[in-house]
């Protein structure tokens, strides 16, 4: 492998391959497959929203997914207000629920595409994510 193909993250899934012509399967991705959207939807359930305890997919939170060709991820998603700071720790976990672990994760990378309307709102959560904030005691 030529010295173009050492990015750092060798070994991860979906990591790009030398395109020299000279390297063993230089053109090209890996031959990782495309994650399921259904697959990145339950990786989100691992991202937590820090103030409420529960996650950003029973909170309804995420509003659409889309990967591309090359395995990358954008999320379409909201935030209780749009006020909040707390942008940077989802995106971590994201990073984290996304990219990280064994093989490197089910995307190459991922984009969040921060939207604001239609406005969040209660009527959004999960049937599992109502049940989880009654258990904190939240009248939902």
């Amino acid at each position: 492998m030529c010295a173009a193909a050492v990015d750092g993250v060798q070994g991860r899934r979906g990591a790009r391959r030398c395109r020299c012509g000279r390297c063993p399967g230089g053109e090209g991705m890996t031959d990782v497959a495309k994650a399921s959207i259904a697959d990145i939807e339950e990786a989100m359930k691992d991202v937590v929203d820090p103030e409420l305890g529960i996650n950003v997919v029973d909170l309804g939170l995420v509003y659409g997914t889309h990967v591309d060709d090359d395995n990358v991820a954008t999320l379409d998603m909201t935030l209780t207000s749009a006020a909040c700071p707390l942008t940077d720790v989802i995106e971590d976990q994201t990073r984290t629920a996304l990219t990280a672990g064994p093989g490197g994760g089910i995307v190459s990378d991922f984009r969040i595409n921060w939207v604001w309307l239609p406005p969040w709102g209660p009527d959004k959560i999960t049937d599992d994510g109502r049940e989880q904030l009654r258990a904190l005691g939240f009248n939902v």
